[in-house]
């Protein structure tokens, strides 16, 4: 065994990837993430001690926020970047002690990493590295549903952070969960305690996420996208990050060049701050999986801004360009300034040369049904459930993938009963949200709350609903759930929706292989967690 990971849904026969990742990262890379997040639990111990001496801990809470982002699945591939990130956990970590010794502060440094200078040897010993194991299989099970949801909520605050919106709260309880995730002392009681608590924070960091990007840019407007391309080079920007993408748009302008999104970043077009921009023409593509083809397609420039990056075809590589936490060996890097401001002069100039994209599809794509819109539409939707037009709502949130048994949820979407509205955010909605449902009543049958960043929305609405039809409990609603998840964003959503006191929550295409089965026996006796099995039986079954 080279490696092992088992952080995301593709892990090997469902259990990990042991010689090199289905994503395309390395054993070498996988291992050095692994002793990054290990040394990265040394720091937050060390960071726990931050009122006993009065730190300002601002720098490292950055610092391991963008740490845990690059280590999520399809973000980082570069050995380099994390053997620099290593060195600098442990310049952090020893400026910390230092200060902790100067106060007298007594701590057990016994735990903690000792690290080589060289990074040979640092590449060895990143082999050695069994990130949190555990010698019983539940705790270990606990420890990687914690850290993975841990990956989620700072991947969200990132974003957040990005934009001048931050949580003090949410900083400290990172801290406390990566402390514990190296802490022989908690129980399992504690950890699932500890779990369940990451997902109250999941609640918050969403929450915080969805005040900054419509603070910023507007709350999200019911808005058709195209599909088509015009005859102008252009740029296509993947990920996730609207700062990145604005920042391009303002520098594009007047160039000639048009800015088309690709997977996840097609809900920008819903933001009315956007809307203004005449070169920002529409949507390009499929989710994240699609993009070796459909990059080679668009002919011009690609900016990867965040997840999910898969490696690129010889043919294309030289026109793909990373920011942020993205890295790729061979890629170049657009960094920002000290301002935070980014020079895409590269990606412009290199645009200018290469022919317009190739058209691969010619139609629109409805969204923008974020929960202020939604709620814009509440007398037509409560009208619609109190005669019986619409008989169930069905989330559909999450993430796609590349298996074959992801085409249920194609399946499942055109088997619905015409009484049926989906809501969806995430890419997982590129499995239906072309194809033709119709309406009810003048309200789509897919209603796209933008991307897996905006899943807070899905729970507003459904709140809202509860409170509207006056219930006792969310789960008396007519919602059924049934979530597609791929990588750790989609595990701090689970949560979350866990903490909202959600249940019966179906998910696919297959449970985590990070349960153990007595933690998974957990989740379906406490909330009724379970799988999905045939299409017409879980129609059948959530449309009930």
């Amino acid at each position: 065994m080279e490696m092992f990971c088992n952080q995301c849904q593709e892990a090997l026969q469902g259990e990990g990837c042991t010689i090199a990742g289905v994503c395309g990262k390395s054993a070498s890379t996988s291992n050095l993430q692994n002793l990054y997040t290990s040394m990265i639990s040394d720091l937050a111990r060390l960071l726990e001690f931050k009122s006993e001496i009065n730190l300002d801990t601002k720098i490292y809470d950055h610092f391991i926020t963008e740490a845990l982002f690059s280590t999520i699945t399809n973000v980082n591939f570069e050995d380099e970047y994390f053997l620099q990130m290593i060195h600098k956990t442990r310049m952090y970590r020893d400026e910390v002690i230092g200060l902790l010794n100067a106060n007298k502060v007594d701590i057990d440094l016994s735990h903690f990493i000792n690290l080589p200078e060289e990074d040979r040897e640092i590449n060895t010993l990143a082999q050695k590295v069994a990130t949190y194991k555990h010698n019983n299989p539940d705790i270990q099970s606990l420890r990687e549903l914690l850290l993975y949801g841990l990956k989620g909520m700072a991947a969200y605050h990132f974003h957040a952070m990005h934009l001048g919106y931050e949580s003090e709260e949410i900083y400290r309880f990172q801290v406390k969960g990566m402390a514990a995730l190296k802490n022989d002392n908690l129980s399992g009681d504690e950890l699932t305690a500890l779990v369940l608590e990451t997902g109250k924070y999941g609640v918050e960091v969403m929450a915080l996420l969805d005040k900054a990007n419509t603070e910023t840019y507007g709350n999200p407007e019911i808005t058709s996208v195209k599909t088509g391309v015009k005859n102008n080079p252009g740029i296509l920007v993947s990920g996730h990050d609207l700062k990145d993408l604005e920042q391009l748009l303002v520098q594009t302008e007047g160039t000639g060049v048009d800015v088309y999104t690709h997977s996840e970043m097609l809900p920008a077009h819903y933001y009315p701050k956007f809307k203004k921009f005449e070169h920002f023409v529409g949507n390009y593509g499929n989710a994240w999986w699609q993009q070796d083809q459909e990059f080679a397609d668009f002919n011009g420039p690609v900016l990867m801004t965040t997840n999910c990056l898969v490696p690129p075809r010889k043919e294309y590589k030289d026109r793909v360009f990373t920011t942020g936490p993205v890295g790729f060996p061979g890629l170049k890097h657009i960094e920002a300034d000290a301002s935070g401001n980014k020079d895409y002069t590269a990606l412009i100039e290199l645009a200018k040369t290469c022919e317009p994209p190739v058209q691969i599809e010619d139609g629109e794509i409805v969204g923008g049904f974020a929960h202020n819109a939604v709620l814009s539409l509440a007398d037509k939707v409560i009208d619609a459930v109190k005669s019986g037009a619409v008989k169930k709502f069905i989330v559909m949130a999450g993430c796609d993938g590349r298996m074959n048994s992801r085409d249920y949820y194609t399946e499942f979407a055109k088997g619905l009963n015409k009484e049926s509205i989906i809501l969806t955010a995430g890419c997982a909605k590129y499995r239906y949200n072309k194809l033709p449902l119709g309406d009810i009543g003048g309200i789509p049958r897919v209603l796209d709350a933008g991307q897996c960043n905006d899943s807070y929305s899905l729970a507003v609405i459904a709140l809202k609903l509860k409170e509207v039809f006056e219930l006792e409990d969310i789960n008396d609603l007519p919602i059924s759930y049934n979530i597609a998840w791929y990588e750790q964003k989609a595990v701090i959503v689970l949560l979350a929706l866990l903490h909202l006191g959600v249940k019966n929550i179906h998910l696919g295409p297959t449970l985590p292989a990070f349960l153990s089965p007595n933690v998974a026996n957990i989740l379906v006796e406490t909330f009724g967690i379970g799988g999905i099995g045939e299409v017409e039986e879980d129609i059948a079954m959530m449309s009930a």
